[in-house]
Order: C-alpha cells, then sequence, then structure tokens
C-alpha cells in the first residue's frame, strides 16, 4: 500500500518545486520592484561602508602595534646585532600569543605587574619604566622598524620557539633563576 506513495513521492516533490518557482516569478513579474531594487542598493551601500570601516580601523590597529613592536625593538635592543632585535621582538609577539599576556602588541609592550618588593607597578620591559623618552630617530629606528615588520608579519622564521623572557647578560634577575635557558644573543639571555 505505501510502496505506490513512495514511488510517487520524488514526482510529487518535483512538481511542488516547480509550482512554487513558478509562482515566485509570477509574483515577480507582477510586483512593483522599485522598493526591493532600493532596498538592494541602500543595502549595499551600508555593506560596502561597514567593510570599509572595518578595514580602517583593522589597519589602523596594525600600524599602532607595528610601533609599539618597533619602538619595543628600539628601547631594548639598538644597539644589538640584528639576530638580537629579531629576538626580542620574537619574545614580544610570543607573549602575544601565549594567552598568557595581553593580546595586543601594544598591551603586551605596556604590561604593568604589582611587585611586592619594590611595592610599585613594575614594566614587562624596561623602557617603559621611565616617564618619557625620547623619539626614536635615524638609522637604528629604521632597522628597527624594519625588524619588527618582518616579524609582525611573519617574514622572519621564528629562532626562539616557545621564548617569552630575556634580560641584559649584565644582570642576573631573580626571576630567572626558574626559567629554562633557550639562548644568548647580543647582550641578552632568552628563556622559555
Amino acid at each position: 500500500m505505501l510502496r505506490p506513495f513512495y514511488a510517487e513521492l520524488p514526482s510529487r516533490f518535483a512538481w511542488a518545486v516547480w509550482r512554487w518557482w513558478y509562482d515566485a516569478r509570477v509574483s515577480w513579474h507582477a510586483a512593483d520592484k522599485e522598493p526591493w531594487v532600493f532596498a538592494l542598493v541602500l543595502g549595499l551601500i551600508v555593506a560596502i561602508f561597514v567593510f570599509a570601516l572595518q578595514a580602517v580601523y583593522a589597519h589602523r590597529d596594525d600600524r599602532r602595534n607595528l610601533a609599539c613592536l618597533a619602538r619595543n625593538v628600539y628601547f631594548e635592543a639598538r644597539g644589538e646585532p640584528a639576530a638580537g632585535q629579531y629576538a626580542v621582538a620574537e619574545v614580544t609577539m610570543n607573549r602575544k600569543a601565549s594567552g598568557r599576556y595581553s593580546d595586543t602588541v601594544c598591551g603586551v609592550v605596556h604590561q604593568k605587574n604589582w611587585d611586592p618588593l619594590r611595592k610599585r607597578y613594575v614594566g614587562a620591559f624596561s623602557w617603559t619604566e621611565f616617564d618619557s623618552v625620547p623619539p626614536p630617530t635615524g638609522e637604528e629606528w629604521l632597522r628597527a622598524w624594519e625588524v619588527a615588520e618582518a616579524v609582525y608579519y611573519g617574514r622572519e622564521a621564528p629562532v626562539l620557539e616557545g621564548a617569552l623572557f630575556f634580560h641584559a647578560t649584565h644582570i642576573k634577575p631573580d626571576w630567572a633563576r626558574g626559567k629554562r635557558p633557550l639562548a644568548r644573543i647580543g647582550g641578552h639571555v632568552f628563556y622559555k
């Protein structure tokens, strides 16, 4: 009894789809199209405007984060060889990617944590401790910017996988005792 019903099911479905399509075409030809065209054009204009704003703000955020990374390279390692500058930039980006720090480069660079020994907030990078720093200039600034761009956009292959910390070789901070050293590059020691 059900066998004829199931045998006719595909043809019934095809007829229903065809009927719906026919009704839709007849309705479209009979309808006034001006409101639909106006709504479509208005929707396209709004969509283009929204996408343009998103692109502008994303570009602005990229430039701001790139500037923070370049300043960090400049003030932390401007006298270092290129490998040392790349390593400082890589540590900054590793911190951003780790999930334990801010999710923006500027947030990582300017992060401050409470130090119970000093009884004040201390910057993650030494140059952020100063009230004012001279503006970066000259060849060193251009080189720091190039290094920052290469690391930020992934054009430079990482060499310090998982490195989150570093310090100058002439100091021995207490926090370094619990960390595993990865490399010594120029005047810095890098840790995981």
